[in-house]
């Protein structure tokens, strides 16, 4: 009973916080338990269209000067995430399996004279995915990735090139069986 009451009011305060917000606009959207939300206050644009549900641990980030569109009857279910340091779009009637993570970003780095890596600048890109959309569980999606409409993508892949319009992409993996 008492873990109902805190995860209502820790969607209430979700939702709050989207409210709040003046470069957020959102119709209808449904909450899970434990879903989190981190919006720099100089974001460009955060949209969220109508019918849209986020189902349990789910985290959206979206940074300084980046924007955020979702459109209309938009799945997101458990432990999805959203890193959005440039911009990442997402059409009508998508939806993501469980653990679907999106990176329009990358760490910074350099090879010469001598390897360094940085911790807080970054290479960024658009993502782009298209409506009646479905990304299996465990996907992927790297920076400067455009999936078109109607796609399928396969659980377990990992998306670092464009995905044509009407394409189903799959993880082939040889599974290998040895007898002890």
């Amino acid at each position: 009973m008492l873990y109902e009451i805190l995860a209502k009011l820790q969607r209430k305060s979700q939702i709050s916080l989207l409210k709040k917000h003046p470069n957020v606009s959102f119709k209808g959207i449904k909450l899970g338990i434990s879903d989190h939300f981190i919006l720099h206050e100089n974001v460009k644009k955060v949209t969220i269209g109508n019918g849209v549900s986020f189902r349990n641990y789910v985290h959206v980030l979206v940074q300084q000067n980046a924007t955020l569109e979702i459109g209309n009857n938009f799945f997101m279910n458990n432990f999805c995430s959203i890193n959005c340091l440039d911009s990442i779009s997402i059409g009508d009637n998508t939806l993501f399996g469980e653990n679907v993570k999106l990176y329009d970003h990358n760490h910074a780095y350099q090879t010469h004279p001598d390897f360094k890596l940085s911790h807080a600048e970054f290479t960024t890109a658009p993502i782009r995915i298209g409506s009646n959309c479905w990304l299996g569980s465990n996907v992927t999606v790297l920076k400067g990735v455009t999936i078109g409409d109607n796609c399928i993508i396969g659980a377990g892949c990992t998306i670092y090139k464009d995905v044509p319009s009407n394409t189903t992409v799959i993880n082939h993996q040889e599974l290998i069986f040895k007898e002890h």
